[in-house]
């Protein structure tokens, strides 16, 4: 049997220990000495076991196999850092879409137009008018939906009451506050009084446009590439977003609203399995954070250009026409050479990986590159590969069952939460605007604090610490007076700081727990539930009508949920990824030892990577 295609050995050079020898690889990089092979297995169906020098137990030549080929080509070089970098754009400003009703869609104070027949009076804007046409509520301000039949011109007086004058609903429209908003979505369609459950209904409609998508693009993802399916989000949310700007139809407002949502699975799911099988190893980590960084961005740019533009209709403008840019440059982004080698488009896959290694300045080792080269380092992985995969595959063996149940709890309940927090800010009583940038910028040192432990602790208690916390900091504001508001700000800034984190830990810890056959499905049945989690969230929000407990309960016990079920999962800290559903089950059953993972990664590594700061920093 082939034994990867490593030829006789040679004095190794360039290195700093006594000189010993060695093999070359098929790209001519000098590699670990091969010991003798061990006796054939009994069954044929046995994989080979090779054995590096000094490696100490048996390792599996196909199991970094790509992850190594990447590494040769010059690791975390120039391509993966321009390569992030322009699929992570796009996600900041996705991030803008995700909480822009906060802005689109505000609420200000309002109060019922005058009667007709008193026009001449109804002219007159003043408190002595307002006070003798609009009665006032509990809090003593004028009530926005009730008007005097009327008006009831004793109510000067300030020591006059009168009670029991009939009243009726504002049947001549409203008068807004323009101070703050010049012009909302709830001011031109009066999604006020009988109407406010339409404004809901719209966030509505958005996520469950990212719940449909999530399903559709994720799919999609795994039969068509990575890349098809993410030209295509940017094409549609340009496009959609700009039409939501210009049609003056709430119906039509809706439907492209629903477009738009689809398009944020689309972008996330693919961009984030982009720069995870583009990047080696030792970049996961680093990348898949920057993804939660770009998104904290993206909420600080909104309140900047929310604050800038206030008129309802230029701000969705503003932040849906950059995505036609990001449509043009995307056609220079090269397909995931993973997925091409899967799907047997090797040639391809080599013109990429050679356009790889020339970008980072290991172009001699890209022209050394053939088929048949590549071939010999991952035709192990991909021999067990089906063509066709179904949600079934989810499901059907134990490793990747227990994986896809616990990961449904996960998400959906770290995004009921999240939504249930971040998208009312007005009810803090403070600024939006002010709000808006404590959310963003609490996410900063709880991602900090994330990217530190999943690099040094790992995946799994990262995202199970945040999520008991977050719980912890929700259901701790049940016991706050209501008057000590700066406080429960507080409170909810940092447990919404916490299930940001969380989510953006998820979302790479669920790229490295699937293997790359199933990862896009994988990834898309999750964000599923997690768009579930995100409908559920106003539902328990309405809740809190008839009882104030069971919000806080709710977005406070289901993080704690997830954070146990997280406890269920494998680690995946310097793991190499997985190829097959067939070789995730052998790793389950085999149960490496974590301690032997450090020694294959650095055994089998076909080279040692140059000793930049950045890498050091990885």
């Amino acid at each position: 049997m082939r034994r990867m295609g490593l030829q006789g050995g040679e004095p190794c050079r360039g290195h700093l220990r006594p000189p010993v020898r060695c093999n070359r690889t098929p790209l001519g990089i000098c590699g670990p000495k091969l010991g003798p092979v061990p006796p054939p297995p009994r069954a044929l169906t046995q994989p080979l076991y090779l054995r590096p020098l000094q490696a100490g137990p048996w390792v599996r030549p196909e199991a970094m196999a790509f992850a190594d080929l990447l590494d040769a080509l010059g690791g975390v070089g120039r391509f993966q850092l321009v390569y992030t970098a322009l699929l992570l754009l796009p996600c900041s400003l996705l991030a803008c879409h995700n909480f822009l009703q906060n802005f689109t869609a505000a609420v200000p104070r309002h109060h019922c137009q005058g009667p007709t027949n008193h026009t001449a009076a109804a002219t007159n804007d003043s408190g002595a008018w307002l006070r003798a046409t609009i009665p006032l509520d509990q809090l003593g301000a004028p009530e926005p939906c009730r008007r005097f039949m009327e008006p009831q011109w004793a109510l000067l007086n300030p020591n006059t009451s009168i009670r029991g004058a009939a009243t009726e609903g504002c049947k001549d429209g409203w008068i807004y506050d323009r101070s703050v908003f010049p012009s909302t979505i709830v001011m031109e369609w009066d999604l006020v009084c009988e109407a406010r459950t339409l404004r809901d209904l719209a966030q509505s409609i958005y996520m469950a446009g990212v719940l449909v998508g999530a399903a559709v693009f994720g799919s999609l993802a795994d039969r068509l590439g990575r890349k098809a399916p993410l030209v295509w989000s940017y094409l549609q949310l340009a496009v959609s977003g700009s039409a939501t700007a210009y049609f003056s139809s709430f119906i039509a407002y809706c439907v492209f609203r629903f477009l738009m949502g689809m398009t944020f699975s689309g972008i996330i799911l693919n961009s984030l399995s982009l720069v995870v099988e583009w990047m080696p190893t030792r970049g996961r980590t680093v990348a898949g954070v920057l993804l939660g960084f770009s998104f904290t961005l993206g909420q600080l740019i909104l309140a900047g250009v929310a604050y800038l533009i206030r008129p309802w209709r230029w701000l969705q403008f503003a932040v849906s026409i950059p995505f036609l840019i990001f449509f043009l440059y995307s056609w220079w982004l090269p397909e995931s050479s993973r997925w091409l080698l899967l799907h047997g488009k090797a040639q391809l896959a080599v013109q990429n990986l050679r356009k790889v290694a020339t970008m980072n300045g290991r172009k001699e080792e890209g022209e050394r590159l053939t088929q048949k080269v590549v071939n010999s380092y991952i035709q192990s992985e991909f021999t067990s590969v089906r063509t066709s995969n179904s949600i079934l595959d989810l499901f059907r063996t134990p490793a990747i069952r227990k994986v896809t149940c616990c990961l449904m709890v996960v998400w959906f309940s770290n995004s009921m939460a999240y939504y249930g927090l971040a998208m009312d800010l007005q009810k803090f009583g403070l600024s939006i605007y002010v709000v808006q940038v404590l959310f963003g910028v609490i996410d900063i040192p709880a991602m900090l604090v994330a990217t530190a432990t999943m690099i040094y602790v790992g995946r799994r208690a990262t995202v199970a610490s945040f999520l008991i916390l977050a719980g912890l900091m929700v259901i701790a504001n049940m016991f706050v007076p209501e008057d000590m508001q700066t406080l429960r700000t507080a409170q909810a800034a940092l447990g919404k700081g916490c299930l940001a984190s969380s989510f953006i830990c998820v979302y790479l810890f669920t790229g490295e727990l699937y293997p790359t056959e199933i990862r896009q499905m994988g990834m898309g049945f999750a964000s599923v539930n997690a768009r579930l989690g995100g409908l559920v969230a106003p539902l328990i929000t309405a809740v809190g009508e008839f009882s104030a407990v069971l919000p806080p309960v709710g977005f406070g016990a289901t993080p704690i949920l997830a954070g146990l079920a997280v406890c269920f999962l494998a680690e995946t800290r310097d793991a190499p990824l997985v190829e097959t559903i067939v070789a995730m089950e052998r790793r389950v059953k085999e149960g490496l030892p974590r301690k032997d993972e450090k020694g294959k990664k650095e055994d089998i590594s076909l080279q040692q990577l140059g000793a930049s700061p950045l890498i050091e920093t990885i």
